[in-house]
């Protein structure tokens, strides 16, 4: 009898030890894992914090410090931002290493404003923004080359090519992102004014006329945009510009030859008269360019005199660079412009990209390009005579200026979140 209780209780303890066990082990399981989706959700919490920080101080810093004064830092791991060959859209004017460029160096410069960061550039999140509105750049090939960049930019995040398209009509090019119906374009109205050189193609003519006081056959093709990015600096560098009182299609217009200078702040006036009278202060938000400034003088940063950007591969590193090439009296002239806008409860922001691309001299296409014209034996004897130290590479300099539009474009939204709220 004895032998027998204790083989079943010897069994029964067994029984409830080896339950103990499991439930112990179930218990130690739940606990563990517990812990472990506590540590990932804490884990996915900073992670979204941390980008929620990185974008309101970088759209915070905006007001806080100059994001057009830092230093260029050479970056390979975060830039560039998207690589030449992945942009459906890319240029052949801009596509330097498609035309023979080897040395890349030129992709991989990120801009360090001194006092804050940039916030990354998060296409997806420009694309929210861009929701059912539009975003036009108008103005010169300058302002086509940063539309460019912002185009490969944004088709970093749209990977289904039935989602995404390009459009022509006439002088007006439409990127289009299906999905979020928002469109990035691109207008071509080099001196923002009526002028005799308004065809997208055909407007190389020796005799440049303007008319001054006329915009309307360009201001109706972006009247209703959400954002205008606008520039218009190249095609007025000359001493004296033709004016046009009347029409092209009048014979007895009056025409008068007047000071650059002059003629500038002329076609400004009518610029920023008809903003002031047609923009929806609500809903459209207005960016100037600054000129962007070229490199055609290499005695200027210790070069020859006969040099230029050709065969250049470094950014030029004297702090403050300036080169004689960029007229600040113009830059007077939009300044004061958009300080009377403002005055007038009209927001301007000024993009004054031209301190910080002064360093660059080695990020333009050079010869490396598309070239329309059969070269002569004198320039293939001699490239830096047909070097392109006007535009730039892509990807390179102008990305940087769609960073800091981009910031802008963040700070904005959130303000009017903001007010809303309120």
């Amino acid at each position: 009898m004895t032998n027998k209780l204790q083989v079943l209780f010897s069994s029964s303890w067994g029984i409830r030890w080896s339950f103990q066990s499991l439930v112990g082990l179930l218990v130690a399981v739940l606990v563990i894992g517990a812990i472990y989706l506590t540590g990932e959700s804490k884990q996915l919490l900073e992670e979204e914090d941390e980008m929620k920080h990185q974008i309101n101080n970088g759209s915070s810093s905006i007001s806080q410090c100059d994001l057009f004064s830092g230093k260029w830092v050479f970056d390979n791991e975060s830039h560039p931002l998207y690589k030449e060959k992945d942009c459906s859209f890319m240029s052949d004017q801009l596509a330097c290493q498609k035309y023979g460029r080897e040395d890349l160096r030129y992709q991989s410069w990120r801009w360090q404003p001194h006092r804050c960061d940039l916030p990354r550039f998060n296409a997806t999140a420009l694309l929210e923004r861009l929701r059912n509105k539009r975003l036009v750049f108008v103005g010169d090939s300058l302002n086509r080359n940063q539309w460019v960049s912002m185009v490969c930019l944004v088709e970093t995040s749209i990977l289904d090519p039935m989602l995404k398209s390009m459009h022509t009509n006439g002088s007006l090019i439409t990127f289009k992102a299906s999905e979020y119906n928002a469109s990035v374009e691109f207008y071509w109205a080099p001196l923002l004014v009526e002028s005799n050189s308004d065809d997208p193609v055909m407007h190389r003519l020796p005799d440049r006329i303007v008319r001054t006081q006329a915009i309307e056959k360009h201001a109706r093709h972006w009247t209703d945009a959400d954002i205008l990015v606008f520039n218009s600096y190249l095609w007025w560098r000359r001493p004296m510009m033709k004016i046009l009182w009347g029409s092209f299609e009048s014979s007895d217009g009056v025409y008068r030859e007047v000071e650059m200078l002059r003629s500038y702040e002329m076609a400004l006036k009518t610029w920023s008269d008809w903003l002031e009278i047609h923009v929806d202060r609500n809903k459209t938000q207005l960016f100037f360019v600054s000129m962007s400034p070229t490199h055609e003088r290499g005695e200027e940063w210790g070069r020859d005199v006969d040099q230029n950007c050709y065969n250049e591969t470094e950014p030029i590193s004297q702090v403050g660079y300036w080169g004689n090439e960029s007229d600040s009296k113009m830059m007077q002239i939009v300044e004061t412009t958009i300080n009377s806008l403002n005055e007038r409860d009209l927001k301007v922001q000024m993009l004054n990209i031209t301190q910080l691309a002064k360093y660059r001299k080695e990020g333009h296409p050079s010869i490396y390009r598309k070239q329309w014209d059969p070269l002569t034996e004198e320039q293939l004897a001699r490239p830096e005579s047909y070097a392109d130290c006007i535009h730039w590479c892509l990807p390179g300099v102008p990305d940087v200026w769609n960073e800091i539009l981009y910031a802008y474009i963040l700070q904005y939204d959130d303000n009017i979140k903001g007010k809303m709220e309120i």
